[in-house]
């Protein structure tokens, strides 16, 4: 594949050399994007205005809208209440307190940032690990994927499908409907797999298991008044969801209006709420959105584009498989963002240079390989890295092998079960 212009091999190039230092994990990955994006501006490989009009600030909105709802309703309580809730259903019993909080998280995660949701989840899970006198790593992996899982569910679930709804002018309605079904066969699978793997291990006697119904978890609940403003505010964001393809808004407008309500009627301090939101994630978006917006201008998306659709003779099938399996085994190993901020025009040029029927097929591949894929390693997603770190500092390690050797076979199957549903649904 050649490229003639020095443009293309500078834009190329620096897109290259970012994405190896985010690999490395070297350098914050906030400031290799930031620094790709600068050069790519200064060396006139891509104009400020170009730049500008390559960010999606539909998703820059919807993340920074979440996080500030998430940032006020988590002094609640309602988050550890929901753990402590979830392991008196299980009467104590460990391999179903391992499906019960799994099932939380992956619920929690199709409405909330994956990363947020195990914040959340994982001291209580170590607490109850205590409680039960029992290794919390069955525990922990359970809820690394279920977040995983559960992120893939909705518009708003996992980064990914963020920037392909706002791509794709794809809204909540379509995430729910096309992607929640096969979402549910694969979370139980995948907890049916882990209670196999785990279940001689969780056994405990009675008496400890006599303890964990012991536990109230109204005491969780830190401000009542603040629960239910916040809930009520999170129940009309969703709703807002639910509908903002029919009143023609965009999901980030329902996400900021829902996060404006939310500090007017509880009068948090802005500054002390806007702290909250990861603001290194939004600006790794901003350089991120630079970077691919320097492939587009210099015409390298559109070439592998071509080549692409050359591989895969234009089939819609083929190329929905390709994009399938690539996304999950690429994401297992890499940042799936700046891969699917890559694939984005990618798959639009394919549809308008391919004449495909439809780009729904390879828009619901991408983020099927994409956000479950992240499950096949321990560096495959941020909310993975998170839960190990979280555990070590509680002294339990976990090894990118012993988690490799559980969680990517259990992957694998998902991908498989993807497979079957998009070749059923979408590509008779």
């Amino acid at each position: 594949m050649a490229f003639p212009n020095l443009q293309v091999m500078l834009a190329t190039g620096v897109f290259l050399l970012s994405y190896v230092l985010i690999i490395a994990e070297k350098i914050h990955r906030t400031v290799v994007a930031l620094s790709g994006g600068a050069i790519l501006i200064l060396a006139g490989i891509i104009s400020q205005e170009e730049a500008v009009k390559a960010i999606d600030f539909n998703t820059i909105g919807l993340l920074v809208g979440m996080m500030l709802i998430v940032s006020i309703t988590r002094h609640s309580g309602v988050f550890e209440y929901l753990a402590i809730k979830a392991a008196r259903l299980a009467r104590g019993e460990p391999a179903a307190i391992m499906v019960y909080l799994a099932t939380v998280t992956a619920i929690l995660s199709a409405f909330l940032d994956n990363v947020t949701t195990v914040l959340l989840i994982v001291p209580v899970t170590f607490a109850i690990a205590g409680q039960l006198k029992i290794n919390p790593w069955p525990f922990l992996i359970a809820e690394v994927l279920a977040s995983n899982i559960g992120g893939t569910a909705t518009l708003i679930g996992d980064p990914p499908n963020i920037m392909i709804g706002s791509a794709a002018r794809l809204g909540f309605v379509d995430f729910l409907v096309s992607l929640t079904p096969v979402v549910v066969v694969i979370h139980l699978f995948t907890v049916a797999g882990l209670w196999l793997i785990y279940r001689r291990q969780l056994v405990v006697s009675p008496e400890l298991k006599a303890e964990i119904m012991q536990l109230d978890e109204n005491e969780q609940i830190k401000d009542g008044v603040l629960l239910r403003k916040s809930l009520a505010v999170l129940a009309l964001t969703i709703l807002g969801f639910l509908v903002h393809q029919y009143l023609h808004l965009e999901s980030a407008t329902i996400a900021l209006a829902g996060a404006s309500l939310l500090l007017l009627i509880t009068r948090e301090d802005p500054a002390y709420v806007l702290q909250a939101v990861e603001w290194p994630v939004i600006f790794f978006f901003v350089g991120l959105f630079i970077l691919v917006g320097g492939l587009v201008e210099t015409g390298v998306i559109e070439t592998l584009a071509r080549e692409s659709l050359q591989f895969t003779g234009g089939r819609l099938t083929a190329t929905a498989m390709l994009i399938l399996w690539l996304s999950a085994i690429a994401s297992a190993f890499i940042d799936n963002i700046p891969f699917v901020a890559t694939m984005i025009p990618l798959i639009q040029d394919m549809g308008r240079l391919g004449h495909l029927p439809s780009l729904l097929p390879l828009w619901w591949a991408l983020s099927l390989g994409a956000c479950l894929g992240g499950n096949g390693t321990l560096i495959g997603a941020s909310a993975n890295v998170v839960v190990a770190g979280m555990a070590e500092k509680r002294g339990v390690f976990i090894s990118f092998v012993d988690f490799m050797k559980v969680a990517f076979p259990l992957m694998i199957i998902s991908i498989i079960i993807s497979t079957l549903y998009l070749w059923l649904f979408y590509l008779q």
